[in-house]
């Protein structure tokens, strides 16, 4: 196990955070709920055009907050979707989404446990796609033991995906991103008692500790290949989801890029890894 040194309340800590928060996200304009009941549908069109056509196939999707993504899988054709997330108030959200879009539980199931428990924890031995979603792997301290539980729920001639904000965002200054200023090679864990949430930055809230950590993308690799998977791709973007930085601008397809005049620099990859048939 190589775990990142950090408090040992860092789950607890985490859980209690994202528990508070549950029900200022699924108010939220970010999140728009009345939108998606209508549309059921926010997957990110470079997401969809990766992973492709999901007709007819099973998926799991771990870390899946309050299921907005695990649902968009469905209203895609995914046979069976299960998601997973530590958070009980998530996964009661879920369920209740699920329900009001007519989703029965053995279309759509949702699953309260931690993620380094979820080969225990879901009703399925294996899956088509193991699915995790934006924002995951940076709240997780040992990335070898979650490549190791992602990759045995995938079933032979399955695949992994994942999308994420690439690490070197990590090391950049928060207001241009321009400068290095932090150690993108650091495994300290990051403890933060920033009140609010990304929703909502002036939101009151009582739980504000959180623990976090930065996963290089060779740390990511080299675990999911040790892990026994096969590494189909791994794709860089010099766009995000949100104004990260100062400097960045948003264009018409929504995300938030460099302006023309300035160098580009990789900030999302996303990454597929398959298991043979």
């Amino acid at each position: 196990m190589r775990r990142h040194p950090g408090p040992d309340d860092w789950r607890e800590a985490n859980r209690a955070k994202w528990d508070e928060r549950v029900a200022i996200h699924t108010a939220s304009d970010y999140y728009d709920q009345d939108r998606f009941r209508r549309v059921r549908d926010v997957i990110r069109d470079f997401e969809a055009a990766e992973v492709g056509d999901v007709t007819g196939r099973s998926l799991l999707h771990l870390q899946c907050h309050f299921g907005q993504d695990t649902l968009s899988w469905v209203h895609r054709g995914a046979a069976r979707v299960v998601g997973l997330d530590f958070s009980e108030p998530a996964v009661e959200a879920a369920r209740e989404l699920a329900a009001e879009l007519g989703y029965r539980p053995d279309r759509a199931a949702f699953v309260a446990a931690d993620v380094y428990d979820a080969a225990e924890a879901v009703p399925d031995d294996s899956y088509d796609i193991v699915y995790t979603g934006i924002g995951a792997l940076n709240w997780l301290p040992d990335l070898e033991r979650w490549a190791d539980t992602a990759a045995s729920l995938v079933a032979p001639g399955g695949f992994l995906y994942l999308a994420e904000f690439h690490p070197l965002c990590d090391a950049l200054d928060d207001e241009t991103g321009s400068r290095i200023i932090h150690d993108y090679f650091s495994r300290d864990a990051w403890v933060d008692e920033t009140p609010g949430t990304y929703t909502d930055f002036g939101a009151p809230t009582v739980n504000n500790r959180s623990v976090e950590w930065q996963h290089p993308i060779g740390e990511v690799v080299s675990a999911l290949a040790g892990a026994g998977l096969r590494i189909d791709f791994l794709h860089e973007h010099d766009m995000t989801m949100f104004q990260r930085f100062s400097a960045l601008r948003r264009d018409d397809d929504g995300y938030y890029r460099f302006p023309g005049d300035r160098p580009r620099i990789p900030l999302m990859y996303s990454l597929k890894a398959s298991r043979a048939s």
